[in-house]
């Protein structure tokens, strides 16, 4: 769980960076800056460790968890941190635990007990509180982003809870440097499509140290603890 404390951190802080890179590129060359970092750290790390890769019958379901998350996912993050500021945003996704408990108990993954859905349930109304008692210092609009957040929250629930199984058959590294090369892929393919990508060109030097350490702390690092985490813990503890 620490691990997951740590990851939770770096998270946070590229949440304050994706707001500030916001102004300058679109929802998806974030997305790409993010994760074609992430992936070029994450890719030789697992080589260099000799991981162990998914078995050939998993490798659509790794890659359809890795376009889902790595792809939609984080355009919708992107999306919602343009209406709302960082802060905000990360509340909204700090009902990650509730929507995560509520996903791995439909799918048969973890029983839903009282002392389990107590426990959530205090930590989501700080959130809500939290939330409340600064809706009138709200930027106009503010509910958009944190709308468009809680429905990426659900992708992120459902990542947790049909990761874990993979990584068990294969390794975290191994399992995540498929996910999130294949997201990346995506990414680039649409980013390239539809002229995103051209967005980068214009970074100066400010843009590209705070687009570094997106991929490297908030990409590569972040998700690799993250994955280690849903390895050793259940869903709803690590999303807690």
């Amino acid at each position: 769980l620490a691990i997951a404390l740590v990851s939770s951190g770096l998270g946070g802080s590229a949440a304050a960076i994706t707001r500030y890179l916001v102004g300058g590129a679109d929802p998806i060359a974030l997305a790409i800056l993010r994760w074609g970092i992430g992936f070029l750290c994450v890719l030789p790390t697992a080589l260099l460790l000799k991981v162990r890769w998914p078995d050939a019958k998993d490798w659509p379901a790794v890659m359809l968890l890795g376009l889902c998350f790595f792809g939609l996912f984080f355009v919708l993050y992107n999306i919602a941190i343009g209406y709302t500021t960082a802060a905000r945003a990360s509340l909204a996704l700090a009902t990650l635990p509730l929507h995560t408990m509520v996903v791995a108990a439909l799918l048969g993954f973890e029983p839903l007990t009282l002392r389990k859905t107590a426990g959530v349930g205090v930590a989501v109304r700080g959130v809500v509180a939290a939330l409340a008692a600064g809706l009138s210092a709200a930027p106009p609009g503010a509910w958009r982003g944190e709308l468009i957040m809680t429905a990426a929250v659900f992708c992120m629930a459902f990542y947790n809870v049909w990761s874990r199984p993979l990584i068990r058959r294969s390794s975290a590294l191994g399992f995540l440097a498929v996910g999130m090369g294949t997201g990346a892929a995506a990414l680039i393919l649409v980013g390239s499509l539809t002229g995103s990508i051209a967005a980068l060109s214009s970074f100066g030097a400010p843009q590209w140290i705070a687009g570094v350490y997106l991929g490297v702390g908030g990409g590569a690092l972040a998700f690799i603890l993250w994955v280690l985490a849903l390895e050793r813990a259940t869903p709803t503890r690590v999303a807690t």
